[in-house]
């Protein structure tokens, strides 16, 4: 194996992704882990995740025929807050298994907006089962909301798969603001409605119950249902308002989508489009060039090419160094 390159990681409720790659030339190598990161009584377990990570990159740099592994990038789900043990032991940790010298923490909401929008001021709605905008003028970041399914994360899919089973239960009860229709649909998925608290409430898994509704809302809505469209724009009114308070006060500020929720299309979209343009009537919608894994990819380029411009911040993203700088272990696939 000749030359050097990088690591790049997304680790999120999912499992763990990874490539490996160099800038410039060579096809990167990929894989993955479908088994997320223990999270316990000091945050992000930065063990768990090393366990995963290390024979991943061995067995990819052999793939990708890297020698070295300059420097790593790991976005992680949850580093604002439950980051502390991952920031003061995986750099180390990094350096001593795989010799990489620079090592980039990232929340999972900077490496989505770098893949969504790449190093330009902006804001990113990043929705799937929860939901959090993050912003930046390339001086500092911004966030709004991401603050979970009890507290926040106000239009995500769970927020909006929750506000269509309440839709549903209405129309049980002969409330007003029922929908017959969700909860035709709400017992197609569950079953009867008034066994409805019982399956959900027990669950370790309810945002994602929530969220998986979700769609059901969304076909409602294109169907014809008023109440599942007011829960569509209301999810909207709320993206509208997280995107409002982090985008950079810019000429025509870039606004960027990414997540699986978007996927809905234009029951979503269209409300969307309509509440960005009350709140941001300056802004552009961008496409998404990709999505966290490939933002973690991008920032590693840009570092080993020495043209990485964003900005540093204690928990959302930090650039470090191992303290022994003389650390120079190549990722021997051997060992």
């Amino acid at each position: 194996m000749t030359g050097s390159g990088f690591l790049a990681v997304d680790s999120g409720g999912s499992g763990v992704r990874v490539v490996v790659g160099a800038a410039g030339h060579r096809a990167p190598a990929r894989g993955a882990s479908k088994e997320p990161v223990r999270t316990g009584a000091r945050g992000i377990d930065p063990g768990h995740l090393m366990e995963q990570l290390v024979p991943m990159a061995r067995a990819l740099c052999a793939e990708a025929g890297i020698g070295r592994l300059e420097a790593a990038v790991v976005g992680a789900a949850g580093l604002a807050s439950l980051g502390d043990a991952l920031r003061a032991e995986l750099p180390g940790a990094l350096a001593r298994e795989l010799g990489v010298r620079r090592v980039v923490l990232a929340a999972d909401a900077v490496t989505a907006y770098v893949g969504a929008l790449g190093p330009r001021p902006g804001a990113v709605i990043a929705a799937g089962t929860g939901l959090i905008a993050i912003g930046t003028d390339l001086t500092g970041w911004r966030r709004a909301d991401g603050w979970g399914h009890l507290l926040g994360d106000c239009g995500g899919g769970a927020w909006i798969g929750r506000a269509g089973l309440e839709a549903a239960l209405r129309a049980h009860d002969g409330r007003e603001g029922g929908s017959p229709r969700l909860l035709a649909s709400a017992e197609a998925v569950f079953g009867p409605a008034a066994g409805l608290p019982g399956r959900l409430y027990p669950r370790a898994d309810r945002p994602a119950v929530l969220a998986s509704f979700a769609p059901r809302v969304a076909e409602c809505a294109a169907d014809g249902d008023l109440v599942a469209a007011d829960v569509l724009r209301a999810a909207a009114r709320h993206m509208a308002d997280s995107a409002a308070a982090v985008c950079p006060d810019v000429e025509e500020p870039l606004v960027g989508l990414t997540g699986g929720l978007f996927g809905m299309g234009d029951p979503l979209l269209v409300p969307l489009d309509e509440e960005l343009a009350k709140r941001l009537p300056r802004a552009r919608r961008a496409t998404a060039e990709g999505d966290p894994l490939h933002g973690a990819v991008r920032i590693a380029t840009d570092l080993t090419t020495g043209t990485f411009t964003l900005p540093s911040d204690g928990r959302m993203l930090c650039v470090t160094s191992p303290a022994a700088e003389d650390v120079t272990r190549a990722a021997d696939p051997e060992k």
